[in-house]
């Protein structure tokens, strides 16, 4: 039994620990950091939905599926990496390769950059157009859960275009490096304690001469556009699915050449479906 005097006490005691417990500050969650890294891989299948070019104002109209044997799903892939600033501003650098060979004997007669390649003749195609890219986007929604992103890009094509006859005596070949000024939207939302949905588009629709001060009339485009859905495997890991939508092309006057007047339209409609992963340090 407790002795009275001892009572007067314990309860100063008690009270005094509870009178500390109360006025003590709550804990302090550990502050975010600044930056973020995010890098991110896709690996899959891209199918040619459409694929049209012409080299000079007399040249054929080469559909590559019919004329190319465009036909088949070649591999596709890319690579990017992100930086983030307290999740708002994001800042993206990504490279794709894209090269797509191909081979057919021609059901008919060519004229491309004024050399003819004659009907019956096995030609080997090359299209390549592979990008490097950087982005900034600007995220609207404050939750951390979820993004909404608006910004600009920059692209710098590296294409590369032939076509050659197998017994080698018809060969033509197109180079053609710039840049290509881009409008970005991205988004991301949950659709479960640790899946997510999440799109993606870049793209521009502008006559070439005035973005690039040339005085060569060319009309371009673009547009890659994507939509995923992931999963959060473990902390700081991701895997999605995604299918996205790569087409776009240029018309128009370029410089004449010693076997062309510099007419080109080449237009393109690409279907990809792949899957990712992602390493981010703030998952």
């Amino acid at each position: 039994m407790m002795k009275p005097h001892a009572l007067p006490l314990a309860l100063s005691l008690a009270l005094s620990g509870s009178l500390a417990a109360a006025q003590a500050p709550p804990p302090v969650a550990p502050a975010e950091p600044v930056f973020g890294l995010r890098a991110q891989a896709e690996l899959g299948f891209l199918a040619v939905a459409s694929h049209f070019i012409q080299f000079g104002r007399d040249g054929s109209r080469i559909d590559y599926r019919d004329d190319g044997g465009q036909t088949n799903l070649y591999t596709f892939a890319r690579a990017s990496i992100e930086l983030d600033v307290r999740r708002r501003h994001i800042i993206t650098f990504l490279y794709q390769p894209l090269q797509i060979d191909s081979s057919a004997t021609l059901g008919r007669d060519l004229r491309i950059d004024g050399a003819a390649f004659a009907a019956g003749t096995p030609v080997r195609f090359r299209y390549g157009f592979p990008f490097f890219r950087g982005a900034w986007a600007y995220d609207v929604l404050p939750e951390a859960d979820r993004e909404l992103a608006f910004g600009v890009g920059l692209q710098l094509r590296n294409a590369s275009i032939e076509f050659e006859s197998v017994d080698g005596r018809s060969y033509r070949q197109r180079n053609d490096v710039g840049p290509v000024p881009l409008l970005r939207a991205r988004g991301r939302f949950p659709i479960s304690t640790r899946g997510f949905f999440g799109f993606e588009v870049d793209g521009l629709y502008a006559p070439i001469s005035v973005l690039n001060g040339s005085d060569n009339e060319v009309t371009g485009a673009i547009l890659d556009a994507s939509v995923r859905v992931g999963w959060r495997v473990i902390p700081h890991v991701e895997a999605f699915i995604n299918v996205r939508y790569l087409g776009g092309g240029a018309v128009g006057q370029g410089d004449p050449t010693n076997t062309s007047d510099g007419y080109q339209s080449n237009w393109l409609h690409f279907t990809t479906v792949s899957l990712g992963t992602t390493l981010d340090s703030r998952i």
